[in-house]
C-alpha cells in the first residue's frame, strides 16, 4: 500500500529557497568574465540547491512521519537521478567542447526531465512544473545566448518559487 501511494515530501519551501539562491546565482554567475568561473557559480548553486531540498524534504517527511527513501519517495528518487546524472556527464563534454551557450538550455531540459519523471509519483502539480521547465529550455535553445542567466533564474528562480508556493500551500509545506 506505501508503495501505491503519492510521495508528498515534495518540499513546498524548500522549493521557494532553491528558488531565491536560483535567481542570487544567475545574477552572481552573469557578472563571471570567464566560462569556467561562470560554471563555478552554478555548479555551487547546485550544491546548495540539493542541499536545501535534501534537508526540506527530510523535515516534510518526518513532520509527516514518513520514510523519505521507501515506496514512493524511493521512486521518485529513482526516476529522478538519471536525468540528473546525464545532465552532468553532459555538462562534461559540453565545457570540455567549448559549448557554454549550451548548457543552460540542456539543464532546464534535463533538470524539467528530471521532475517530470520524478513527479510521476508524486503530486500532479510536480511534473506539470517539469513541463513547464522543459518548455523554458527548448525555449532557450533558440534564444540569443547571453539571455542563459536570465533563463535560468526564469527556470530555477521564478518557476521554482511559483511552484513551491502552490506546494506549500496546497501540499503541506
Amino acid at each position: 500500500m506505501a508503495s501505491a501511494a503519492e510521495f508528498t515530501a515534495v518540499p513546498g519551501w524548500g522549493g521557494v529557497a532553491m528558488g531565491i539562491t536560483a535567481i542570487a546565482a544567475a545574477v552572481a554567475a552573469h557578472r563571471q568574465s570567464s566560462p569556467r568561473t561562470w560554471l563555478t557559480v552554478w555548479l555551487i548553486e547546485a550544491f546548495v540547491a540539493v542541499a536545501i531540498a535534501g534537508a526540506t524534504a527530510a523535515t516534510k517527511a518526518h513532520r509527516a512521519n514518513a520514510a523519505l527513501f521507501s515506496g514512493p519517495g524511493r521512486k521518485f528518487l529513482l526516476s529522478f537521478t538519471p536525468p540528473i546524472i546525464v545532465g552532468g556527464v553532459l555538462t562534461l563534454a559540453l565545457f570540455h567542447f567549448g559549448a557554454f551557450a549550451l548548457l543552460p538550455a540542456v539543464w532546464l531540459l534535463l533538470y524539467g526531465t528530471a521532475i517530470v519523471t520524478g513527479g510521476a509519483f508524486s503530486v500532479r502539480v510536480v511534473p506539470v512544473m517539469g513541463l513547464c521547465l522543459m518548455a523554458l529550455g527548448g525555449i532557450t535553445l533558440v534564444a540569443p545566448a547571453n539571455w542563459g542567466d536570465g533563463f535560468m533564474a526564469a527556470g530555477f528562480g521564478v518557476l521554482q518559487i511559483g511552484f513551491g508556493l502552490w506546494i506549500a500551500k496546497h501540499h503541506g509545506g
